[in-house]
């Protein structure tokens, strides 16, 4: 793609190549498996060869926030490649051609707002656009390494075809167009509804970039179709759907309504991109559809993390309690613990007896029943269920989310412990309730040989907005950093349990995360 790109020598993209000493023989020395294959003049093949797809994709998508052209051009391709993550993008950078830098003299040269850079080369050529079918079609190099098994043409954006090669039916190819391309605007702007939701509704890092990682791979999928070919077949003012007005839909009660009915916009979206993307490309359909899986998990992750932000709003303090020596010395612990108050108390106990464990799960239950305590069992769905606790609390070991939602249903709390910022956003797709993060500091009721510490409450709390509590040897003396590295909720056992008070040593705890102590 580079030599072609180099054979047009007046076009944009071998202008900035010169600029940086970037030649033909440069690059046949850096890859001289290249074979130089000679165009026998048959009709060349209507899609592009996967590398080109993909540069002309990334292209695509570093170009979505802005108005884009209706042809790409040679700058573009070349774009493309330096977006890329490969070699030759690699290759490329060492040489001077930043990709930051190569995007604003793009926007630029289209009339977009860009940062004002300083131009390192000209590009002028007005018919550029013009010399890039020139160049797919007839100048250039088709190259291939020699272990391919074989070259594929480097030509325009696909278009709908029979499977003969044959050209559709010109009414047919018209409305299909038409519905690809409404479908295609739709999801891109719902999907930027939801994303802006995530991002300042919800104040979430790491949702808001998985969607925007969507939107641009959703943008990248559509540049598989012509752009020229789906403007002109676009008609607004002809659409009759533009007349029609469901009830209700100018009428939102908050954002979160409009957040639901985005995703709803986008998954209907996509699916019709997907139905009707089959009559043109099989391959979009199939993306299309993945696309749509990964917004029911988008879907759900949002709402989840909405939905206990408000049922664990004033959650704060939360106990970690073993089964005792009786259960009438569980039972004044438990009863001390909710007159404090704390939050929500968790049940953990790996020494006792399953039949123990159930009947102190029960007590913890009947205890919080009409209070504002939650009760948690640690580790085991089926004593969660069996006693109606709450919420049951799982790590990294034991039973993951789903099969844990599978034994307790979908009202029940799932929490569970990360050691990890990639655990914690897995956490978070997977549909759980709250995460437990740590250890912050070494604790005498569980070894671990690392130590995240608060490095990674950091982490967690920089991108994630769901319930987050740190856990691990926090107590009265260090709760302070816990909180100034972002994070107000945690999780104690021994700082209580082994207090002379325990009842003073939880009040002076929640004093602290309330800001009211010293």
């Amino acid at each position: 793609m580079l030599l072609g790109l180099l054979g047009e020598s007046e076009c944009r993209a071998a202008l900035i190549l010169s600029t940086h000493g970037v030649t033909a023989s440069e690059i046949r020395r850096r890859w001289p498996g290249l074979t130089r294959i000679e165009h026998s003049g048959a009709p060349l093949p209507r899609r592009y060869a996967s590398s080109v797809q993909s540069a002309l994709a990334a292209a695509q998508a570093r170009l979505a926030e802005h108005v884009r052209p209706l042809v790409l051009a040679t700058e573009h391709l070349l774009l493309g490649i330096v977006a890329g993550s490969g070699e030759t993008c690699r290759w490329l950078t060492e040489r001077g051609i930043e990709l930051a830098e190569l995007e604003a003299q793009i926007h630029r040269l289209y009339g977009h707002e860009v940062d004002t850079l300083a131009a390192d080369y000209d590009l002028s050529p007005s018919d550029d656009s013009l010399a890039t079918d020139s160049m797919l079609a007839e100048s250039i190099d088709i190259v291939r390494d020699t272990g391919a098994d074989s070259a594929r043409s480097l030509t325009g954006a696909i278009s709908p075809h029979n499977e003969d090669g044959a050209a559709a039916d010109s009414c047919d190819l018209l409305v299909t167009l038409r519905v690809l391309d409404a479908a295609a605007n739709r999801a891109s702007e719902g999907l930027r509804v939801v994303e802006d939701y995530a991002r300042f509704v919800l104040d979430d890092g790491h949702l808001t970039g998985r969607l925007k990682r969507l939107r641009h791979e959703l943008a990248a999928l559509v540049a598989r179709l012509s752009p020229a070919d789906r403007c002109a077949a676009r008609d607004t003012l002809a659409d009759v759907g533009t007349a029609i007005e469901a009830e209700g839909e100018f009428h939102r009660p908050d954002a979160t309504a409009v957040s639901a009915a985005n995703f709803k916009r986008v998954q209907e979206s996509l699916r019709s991109l997907e139905e009707y993307g089959k009559l043109v490309d099989a391959d979009l359909a199939r993306q299309a559809e993945q696309l749509r899986y990964r917004t029911y998990t988008l879907e759900r992750a949002v709402y989840v993390t909405r939905a206990n932000l408000e049922r664990l709003g004033g959650t704060r303090l939360y106990v970690l309690v073993d089964g005792r020596g009786s259960i009438e010395e569980f039972s004044r612990l438990v009863g001390r613990l909710i007159e404090a108050p704390v939050d929500a108390i968790q049940l953990r106990d790996k020494r006792i007896d399953d039949r123990a464990l159930v009947e102190r799960a029960r007590c913890l239950r009947a205890l919080t029943r009409c209070t504002a305590t939650l009760a948690i069992v640690n580790d085991r769905p089926d004593v969660a269920r069996l006693s109606q606790a709450d919420g049951v609390h799982v790590g990294q070991n034991e039973l993951d989310v789903r099969d844990a939602r599978r034994v307790v249903g979908p009202r029940t709390l799932v929490g569970v412990s990360t050691h990890t910022i990639e655990q914690a956003r897995q956490a978070v797709l997977a549909g759980a309730d709250y995460i437990g993060v740590g250890p912050t500091f070494p604790s005498r009721t569980k070894s671990f040989g690392d130590f995240p510490g608060t490095r990674l409450l950091k982490q967690v709390a920089a991108e994630i907005r769901l319930p987050v509590f740190a856990i691990g040897g926090i107590d009265s003396e260090n709760v302070g950093e816990v909180m100034t590295a972002g994070i107000s909720r945690i999780a104690v056992g021994e700082a209580i349990l082994a207090a002379a008070d325990p009842l003073a040593a939880a009040r002076t705890l929640r004093e602290r995360l309330e800001g009211r102590g010293a």
